[in-house]
């Protein structure tokens, strides 16, 4: 009997080991071949040495009491390890890498300095290690009667591997294995090459600017915007690393993309991903490049996917709906972005292969991560150069870290696509724009609420917290003013409609004005709105002036004001990761150095004395583990967002969906449904989506699509807490 690698299932026919190994092994070379197209030197061995590994992964699953489990189409659990000979053959053939690729193809890149510390180092199941190499001729007989002959390549190239080869080979057995699973089960989301037509696309940009332009010529804003798009378009397309520091309002969107459309051109470029760093502000950015990117008969989705936030599912049933990075143009978010760079897991990695041969926009690069993790994130960023990526970063606020021996040694200059002098000429604009100003006095609720009506609407106000904007939002409705509220208590699909709603109000500002926005910090970068005052709860330097950025955009009006505040009160709970960049902030304050410095500087120097403050160890703890291999330790350590949060769904149609095993695409998904905190989800006792313990249901409880979201659920307990109701 022809041996298999996967029983049968219901509706679903048994897979042969020659099936699935041999499909598997054509897609972990083909993704391999298409990333080492790119890569300086050693190609030929990263393919083969992932070739190899995917011609092995499996090889364990030939033991007899693995196929006697498979035969029976029953649901245990393999007897035998089934990844441990695949292990053991490709160590004999001293194919380490392939081993450790083989090894950690179901449990992730290990740590390789704790592997070799072992008596039996890359096997899962010391207690089987003797009996596989009893069997191993055994396996390989019967591997090579069903497949032929499978001798690997002998890979020449014994130079050390970095975590980023490891991590791209492994993305390239994942999605080789996981992608032969969708397929077999009817499960393969189809993703045909799409035509990249990068110069079309770059004629429809022009056009599209170009109308935008002429819809006020003679405006000041526009002839700079004009200035800047012409100095992005032109400039040099050599240098791998790039940046664009640029004043908000200035046209980066725009801007950066014609730049990054020239780079795919010269250097014959698969992807464009713009990173983004609040899933709010995706939407907005793809229905512009969607607007002016996609050609007339093509499918705007299929040419310009929108990642809303993490969708890497570790369970079969929902594989299909992971985010894949397959199409020309990608915008997604820096969670996903970096922390798929930074990580170890199989699932998350699976689409890190599509990554070389890609222009990569980081926008808003000032938020994008932590200042801690920009230190390995920069040696990652170069490595990548030589896997034929090129980056730019870009915001209106962007700290020059790499000109700072504390993050970056030996410290590196980087080209600019915006001129000095124009750079010069719009950060002395910006004086004329706005002004920073600080409160020394915390406030309860009631102070805040005064202090936020004494000042001129539309008002935009910035809370640290989730509860903290939906406390106050809900005061200011119940004492009948006019607030909406923006944060991510709300849907994707629900926040759309309020910012539509925003731009709508700001669009009647001069018969409009006497309103406020109460927001989280989801709002502060990348979003096209002019308040006349905006207030900020005390966070990061770069997080207050990019608040500035939606205050007075067109500088059309007087000085916009933007003040910097601090809470005292129960409700208004405080977050602990901002206590070493709001003492940097208030120090700033104190020394008059945000109203003496530009964006940029300010930020660079806030930077400056938040690595000094700590953050130096954290950056240094996760750069040694990196070096020395220790791959979980560091996707432990390399944390955007240290949240450990659900995704739970609130359309019940979704829902039931779902339950009933209808098929649900992954942008519909996310567009329902919010991310909530494990402890949370605990506490209101929310129950999984019946199959599948990844996904939560948001049922007996209010949510408010139009204002509060799940938090028009949360308060009645939280107030409840407060009066001692609660214990």
């Amino acid at each position: 009997m022809e041996p298999l690698a996967r029983s049968a299932r219901k509706d679903i026919p048994v897979q042969t080991y020659a099936e699935h190994v041999g499909n598997v092994s054509a897609r972990a070379k083909r993704n391999a071949a298409e990333a080492a197209k790119y890569f300086e030197d050693g190609s030929q061995a990263f393919v083969d040495t992932v070739s190899a590994a995917a011609l092995f992964h499996d090889l364990g699953k030939l033991d007899e009491e693995n196929q006697k489990v498979l035969r029976s189409s029953s649901k245990k659990k393999l007897p035998i390890n089934h990844v441990d000979a695949g292990v053991a053959y490709l160590k004999q053939q001293s194919q380490l890498f392939a081993a450790i690729l083989a090894y950690g193809h179901h449990i992730g890149l290990c740590s390789l300095s704790k592997e070799n510390s072992k008596d039996a180092p890359f096997c899962r199941d010391p207690d089987i290690w003797q009996q596989t190499d009893d069997l191993l001729n055994y396996y390989k007989t019967v591997h090579e009667s069903v497949l032929g002959s499978s001798d690997v390549v002998s890979v020449r190239d014994k130079t050390k591997w970095s975590g980023l080869p490891y991590r791209l080979g492994l993305s390239c057995l994942v999605d080789g294995d996981y992608g032969d699973a969708a397929e077999h089960t009817g499960d393969e989301v189809s993703f045909d090459d799409k035509e990249l037509r990068w110069e079309e696309r770059l004629t429809a940009l022009d056009k599209y600017v170009e109308a935008k332009f002429n819809k006020d010529p003679n405006s000041q804003r526009n002839l700079q915007r004009k200035e800047i798009y012409k100095s992005c378009r032109e400039a040099d397309t050599n240098e791998p690393i790039e940046a664009c520091d640029s004043p908000v309002g200035t046209g980066k969107t725009t801007s950066v993309m014609a730049h990054l459309l020239q780079v795919a051109i010269a250097k014959k470029l698969r992807h464009i991903i713009v990173v983004l760093p609040y899933t709010n502000i995706i939407k907005q950015s793809v229905e512009t490049y969607r607007k002016a990117l996609v050609l007339d008969g093509e499918k705007p989705d299929e040419i310009v996917a929108e990642h809303h936030h993490q969708a890497d599912f570790k369970s079969v049933e929902l594989r299909q709906m992971s985010s894949l990075w397959k199409a020309p143009i990608i915008v997604t978010t820096a969670v996903q972005f970096f922390e798929t760079l930074g990580s170890n897991i199989p699932v998350k990695l699976r689409k890190l292969h599509e990554l070389p041969g890609s222009a990569v926009f980081i926008d808003e690069a000032h938020a994008a991560i932590p200042s801690f993790l920009w230190p390995q994130t920069w040696v990652w960023l170069r490595g990548l150069t030589k896997w034929g990526c090129h980056f730019v970063l870009a915001s209106g606020s962007l700290p020059r870290f790499w000109e700072m021996e504390k993050f970056v040694s030996p410290t590196e200059s980087i080209p600019d696509l915006v001129p000095d002098e124009l750079r010069q000429r719009s950060a002395e604009n910006e004086f004329l724009r706005i002004s920073y100003q600080t409160c020394e006095s915390a406030f309860d609720r009631r102070g805040l609420i005064d202090f936020i009506l004494s000042k001129r609407g539309p008002r935009l106000v910035v809370m640290n917290t989730v509860q903290s904007a939906a406390v106050i939002a809900d005061k200011m409705i119940k004492e009948n003013q006019e607030v909406l509220h923006l944060s991510t208590a709300l849907t994707p699909i629900d926040r759309e409609r309020i910012v539509n709603k925003v731009i709508r109000k700001l669009k009647a500002r001069s018969t409009d004005t006497n309103w406020t926005l109460v927001a989280t910090s989801c709002i502060e970068a990348g979003m096209d709105f002019s308040f006349s005052t905006a207030l900020r709860e005390s966070c990061t330097t770069a997080s207050l002036i990019q608040i500035g950025g939606r205050i007075n955009r067109e500088h059309d009006d007087m000085i916009g004001e933007v003040w910097d505040f601090r809470v005292n009160d129960p409700l208004l709970n405080k977050h602990p990761i901002f206590d070493t960049s709001r003492a940097v902030l208030n120090n700033l304050f104190k020394e008059q150095l945000i109203q003496q410095l530009s964006a940029t500087d300010a930020v660079t120097e806030a930077m400056r004395r938040e690595i000094m403050s700590g953050y130096k160890k954290d950056a240094e703890e996760i750069k040694i583990k990196e070096r020395s291999g220790d791959f979980p330790e560091v996707s432990k350590l390399y944390r955007v967002i240290n949240a450990n949060t659900r995704i739970v769904v609130i359309d019940n149609k979704i829902i039931e969906a779902l339950e009933n095993h209808e098929k649900v695409s992954t942008i519909d998904l996310l567009r329902n449904s919010v991310q909530i905190w494990l402890q949370k989800i605990n506490a209101l006792s929310l129950e999984n989506i019946r199959g599948y313990d990844e996904l939560f249901k948001w049922t007996g409880w209010s949510y408010d699509p139009d204002c509060l979201g799940y938090m028009k659920g949360v308060l009645p307990l939280v107030y409840a807490n407060e009066e001692g109701l609660i214990y």
